[in-house]
């Protein structure tokens, strides 16, 4: 019997304050951290487009905290509770400081998931475990530099109709010159951040070929912060990130059919996944959010969404759920529709 499996990635634009330390919806009047929407604005949307989703899981970017004082996985429990989700239960990986957390959010009736993170501590490792450190010369002075995780990836082994799956959830390194008082310096700035965003894609492609080599079904999904052509400094280094984590080898190249398509140079519309309010009154739409499938996992045939309210159809045309993408965060969900049970199967 064939049937389907939805998953989809979601950065959430800080999700984190709508949230109390002990995990509850702050649901009221107050001012969300996205401009001019309340939290029971925000909130309300937030559950509007996960419903719409009705994703088997949803790899969300931008969770909830976890700390000493609050618990990520509690907040979003209560969240789908409080939106009558199938995506209820989560996992979580390691957790950083910066209040944007990576975190699984599943259906445990469809799905059975555990944080399975793979690499050792060790700095000589071309590609150690993803909250360790990797030494790396990124600007060719013969010094090898440190490069972290702010966000280190989630790495989840599911299993789902009988069949296994690795999922990487991704928020890689932002390029953008955050503080620079001159342009001078937001140059600097900026070289400096595609810098670390790189290594962290070089970082994340070894991890990717030890899934290769190990026969591995795999998707790799979330916010990239990069795309081919996204800036001007992509020349300075040859290629984007995103053209590193897809790789160049047929038998191990991943593939996203979004990034295909810019890739391809062939299109005057380049597909969008965010949307962010510019000073001068306009927006910025921008290609940001990827779902990167290994070769077995293409070949079933899946099929991918943005949901973008103005660029897909039936998002657009149901007006509630346009107003509540709108709403909801500046990136926009990305699914992936995958005809289950594929390839060799675990049943």
């Amino acid at each position: 019997m064939t049937t389907a499996l939805r998953l989809a990635t979601y950065n959430v634009e800080w999700f984190n304050t709508l949230f109390n330390d002990a995990g509850d919806l702050i649901d009221d009047g107050s001012w969300s951290a996205r401009w001019n929407v309340t939290k029971a604005d925000q909130t309300a949307a937030l559950g509007a487009v996960f419903q719409a989703l009705d994703a088997d899981g949803v790899m969300v970017i931008e969770a909830p905290d976890t700390s000493r004082r609050r618990q990520g996985s509690v907040a979003l429990a209560n969240f789908a509770e409080r939106y009558g989700l199938r995506a209820r239960a989560v996992v979580m990986g390691f957790a950083n400081d910066t209040q944007q957390e990576i975190a699984f959010l599943y259906d445990p009736d469809v799905i059975t998931a555990v944080h399975d993170p793979i690499g050792d501590l060790s700095t000589a490792s071309p590609a150690p475990r993803f909250d360790a450190e990797l030494r790396i010369d990124l600007d060719t002075d013969a010094a090898l530099d440190i490069v972290k995780w702010s966000k280190p990836p989630l790495e989840v082994k599911i299993e789902a109709h009988g069949q296994m799956l690795r999922l990487i959830g991704v928020h890689a390194k932002s390029k953008a010159p955050h503080g620079a008082g001159n342009d001078a310096e937001a140059t600097r700035i900026a070289i400096e951040n595609r810098r670390k965003q790189l290594a962290q894609c070089i970082w994340l492609r070894q991890r990717v070929n030890q899934h290769m080599d190990a026969g591995d079904d795999l998707i790799v999904m979330g916010d990239f912060n990069d795309g081919p052509g996204l800036d001007e400094f992509e020349k300075l280094f040859g290629k984007s990130g995103i053209e590193v984590v897809l790789g160049e080898d047929d038998a191990t190249q991943l593939y996203d059919p979004h990034a295909a398509q810019v890739l391809s140079r062939r299109i005057a519309a380049v597909p969008a996944t965010a949307r962010f309010a510019k000073r001068n009154g306009t927006f910025l739409n921008a290609l940001l959010d990827y779902v990167m499938v290994s070769r077995d996992v293409r070949a079933a045939g899946p099929t991918w969404q943005i949901w973008h309210p103005f660029d897909h159809q039936e998002c657009y045309a149901n007006v509630a759920l346009r107003e509540a993408l709108l709403m909801a965060s500046d990136h926009f969900p990305v699914s992936l529709t995958l005809p289950m049970p594929f390839g060799n199967s675990y049943s």
